[in-house]
């Protein structure tokens, strides 16, 4: 595995040369990512020259078009599904709103889904909604003390009345990485369909959806350095057996079944930066690979083992504290560098506010994860401080976290 170039990284981002954001330390990349310049040059390009209604014959339609297409099949690839898997829609939010109705036609009532108290909102409101609709709602609870999901209390969940299990690949919380191979092997086994929220762990390198075994993969664009749209990856068989939620002559369409209204065509097109981007990574770091799925998955380690490392002395630091209480596990190896802690001694809000002339950006609240921080025995108002980065952050900028940190704590 090469080391990661940062400045190499850092060049690929306008933000990292804008003057209104120089001496300032990002570390809420869970909340959102800076868009890397391939987003930006063709979400520019496409309004400049592509702002008509695509696929028509003539020349800037037809190029809108092929652009949108472009984005389909070069993020298919490197997630390794295939490009009519692949839907946009405005969030992920309203994307699991549309599946959950999309899904409610193929069950009887009284059958069973499994949903977990580990998730964003997003991905687990939609769902127990379903309980005024006749399904039965069974919840996945966390370990109160550690947060995680125990894949024993599962097997006392599934039965052959699960139909589908959903849960996130990691908690924008807890942060803990599920071992979702195995839980998908269990759901399959008695026949469910598997949902898997994975928000969270994107922004982190785009997942292997084959290797996973996810029927269904979600995760919001706009925090993989692409613009604000939700990604989700639909296994084409499921997509055909899945109820109609766009107009009747698109039942048969893949990339509008589940599109209500019509998409947003420039950000699609934007969202084909993201696939420069991760290419340009990879040529930079492991030169020519043909193979799309291997180019994501070498790229997915690269950024790993460059947070992992970075990751190690947050960690170590609040360990070394027992004014703070960290939610979730304190070994890098099993975690995103996602790190929520309850502050003991003072409000977060308070110590955020603090942090931001230091030039440290973080976040405090419950972060739309009401049920874990509660179920972790924490209000939800005022929640946690939480601290997120991804691998275009530096060593020197985890150094700065540190000395706020321990300046402003005390």
């Amino acid at each position: 595995m090469p080391a990661l170039d940062i400045d190499f990284i850092r060049s690929q981002f306008p933000a990292f040369s804008e003057g209104s954001l120089e001496g300032q330390a990002f570390f809420e990349n869970a909340g959102g990512s800076y868009a890397c310049g391939q987003v930006i040059d063709r979400l520019t390009r496409y309004y400049r020259e592509t702002k008509v209604q695509p696929y028509w014959t003539f020349a800037a339609s037809a190029k809108a078009g092929a652009q949108m297409d472009e984005a389909y099949a070069r993020i298919a690839g490197l997630m390794n599904v295939t490009a009519d898997e692949v839907n946009f829609g405005p969030s992920t939010s309203q994307n699991t709103y549309v599946l959950a109705n999309a899904f409610r036609p193929l069950w009887a009532d009284g059958d069973e889904i499994i949903v977990t108290n580990q998730d964003h909102e997003a991905n687990t409101g939609a769902w127990r909604r379903l309980a005024d609709r006749g399904i039965v709602v069974r919840e996945w609870q966390v370990n109160p003390e550690t947060g995680q999901l125990d894949l024993a209390d599962l097997d006392t969940l599934l039965n052959n009345k699960t139909r589908l299990v959903t849960f996130p690949h990691c908690s924008n919380i807890v942060a803990h990485i599920n071992p979702v191979r195995e839980i998908a092997d269990k759901a399959h086994s008695v026949g469910a369909h598997v949902v898997v929220d994975g928000v969270s762990y994107a922004p982190h390198g785009l997942p292997d959806v084959e290797a996973l075994g996810a029927d269904v993969y979600l995760c919001s664009l706009y925090k993989v350095y692409g613009p604000h749209l939700g990604l989700m990856v639909v296994r084409r068989a499921l997509l055909d057996a899945l109820a109609n939620q766009s107009h009747f002559f698109n039942a048969d369409v893949p990339h509008a079944k589940l599109t209500p209204a019509g998409p947003d065509h420039a950000q699609i097109a934007a969202a084909g930066g993201v696939a420069d981007y991760f290419d340009t990574v990879h040529a930079h770091h492991f030169g020519d690979e043909p193979n799309a799925p291997t180019r994501g998955r070498q790229v997915h380690d690269l950024f790993r083992a460059q947070e992992q490392a970075l990751l190690e002395p947050v960690l170590e630091y609040f360990r070394s504290r027992n004014d703070v209480r960290l939610m979730g596990p304190s070994d890098a190896a099993v975690r995103a560098p996602t790190v929520a802690v309850h502050t003991l001694n003072r409000n977060p809000h308070e110590i955020a506010e603090d942090l931001a002339p230091k030039g440290i950006m973080a976040g405090a609240g419950d972060f739309y994860s009401v049920r874990v921080i509660d179920a972790m025995g924490v209000k939800p108002d005022p929640g946690v401080l939480r601290v997120s980065f991804v691998h275009y952050t530096t060593r020197h900028e985890v150094d700065r976290l540190i000395a706020a940190l321990d300046e402003t704590l005390g």
